[in-house]
């Protein structure tokens, strides 16, 4: 009996660390960065870009006659409607811009989530991939399996831990002079894996959170240019590589 009594004991114990641990996790993605709705409306650029919704809920944004496209990626646990301001701006110089909605907004549970997009489109004659922060490293990943169907990649307060030194790809890696989200250390480390000729750019002001509109983000630097002024120069940078 007494040993009966410990096994349920046991059990119940094991019962309620599992149930603790699932509640951890379920709060853990729950908790998340919500787009400032309001940001977001008043910033959007007063033009006619077409704007649709698909049944995986990623939003395109459909310029006439467009010859290149970009994909992206969004931030670890940033509601992906945060980045409508720069798809938008860049679909205003002429890019097809696809924003992908992730699974409980991590990339990291849908590394491959751009595959079949390109398909859709065949119009599109040229096409890159990037994300922001963790977004923009698994971009990397999966354009690591499948390099030869892009151009190139764009990094924003990001960097690739695959190798992709020794692929022939153009690639645009921005981030803030006041980023303090990003690991510098890890940053320089991983330069390395980028071909040798890529292009970085240092938005002066800027910081982590700004390249969407969410908000502050927790451990951020504090910026020393507005939100809408670190979209527009990220969008120029964007659309000076891919439309030249």
């Amino acid at each position: 009996m007494k040993g009966q009594n410990k096994r349920t004991k046991g059990i119940i114990i094991g019962a309620g660390i599992f149930a603790a641990l699932i509640f951890a996790c379920v709060f853990y993605l729950c908790d998340y960065y919500h787009a400032d709705e309001e940001a977001v409306e008043a910033f959007l650029p007063q033009n006619e870009i077409q704007m649709r919704v698909t049944e995986d809920n990623h939003i395109i944004f459909e310029p006439e006659e467009a010859v290149s496209g970009f994909i992206f990626y969004p931030g670890g646990k940033v509601e992906h409607t945060a980045y409508v301001p720069l798809m938008k701006s860049l679909a205003s110089e002429g890019i097809l811009s696809v924003l992908v909605e992730m699974p409980f907004r991590l990339a990291v549970f849908d590394m491959d989530a751009a595959q079949g997009i390109q398909e859709q489109y065949p119009q599109i004659e040229n096409w890159y991939i990037g994300g922001h922060s963790l977004g923009g490293s698994m971009a990397a990943a999966y354009l690591e399996k499948c390099e030869e169907i892009y151009e190139g990649l764009i990094l924003l307060g990001s960097y690739s831990t695959a190798n992709l030194s020794k692929k022939n790809l153009e690639v645009l890696s921005i981030y803030g002079s006041e980023d303090k989200v990003m690991n510098c250390e890890n940053y320089e480390e991983n330069k390395i894996n980028l071909p040798m000729d890529f292009e970085e750019v240092i938005i002066d002001g800027g910081c982590h959170a700004y390249f969407g509109m969410y908000g502050a983000q927790e451990g951020d630097g504090i910026p020393k240019i507005t939100n809408e002024e670190q979209i527009e120069k990220t969008a120029d940078a964007i659309a000076n590589l891919i439309n030249n």
